[in-house]
């Protein structure tokens, strides 16, 4: 049940952004074992004047850069998270073409009982 937030820089096709939308969820289907249409996914985009990105940590990153961040329940492992950093920076390189050094990561666990996917209802705990 990942919830996902990508945020980028305004001005990009649409094709661009479903790329990158489509890349992270088969990214998190295959490292993360997303169930079939679990898809809560969002894309904010930014003005140049209100997204910055460093080059912090000996990383390089151009105007391209994507933060995103996906929340999780708190049961996955150390090895699954790296899976899919590895997996959602190979896809979106080869599909809409976003450097490796442009795709920054974090994942947030969060317990079962912070969860309400409709209804009021605190399905998971």
């Amino acid at each position: 049940m990942p919830l996902l937030h990508i945020s980028m820089r305004a001005g990009k096709p649409e094709a661009y952004r479903q790329a990158i939308l489509d890349g992270v969820y088969r990214a998190m289907r295959e490292a993360l074992n997303v169930p079939e249409d679990d898809a809560f996914m969002a894309i904010t985009e930014h003005a140049a004047a209100n997204f910055r990105c460093g080059n912090a940590y000996g990383v390089t990153r151009s105007e391209d850069a994507v933060l995103i961040q996906i929340t999780v329940f708190a049961s996955r492992t150390p090895e699954q998270k790296k899976a899919l950093y590895w997996r959602i920076a190979d896809l979106l390189g080869e599909n809409p073409g976003i450097r490796p050094e442009d795709v920054f990561i974090n994942v947030l666990d969060a317990p079962a009982e912070n969860w309400s996917v409709g209804h009021g209802l605190t399905q998971f705990a």
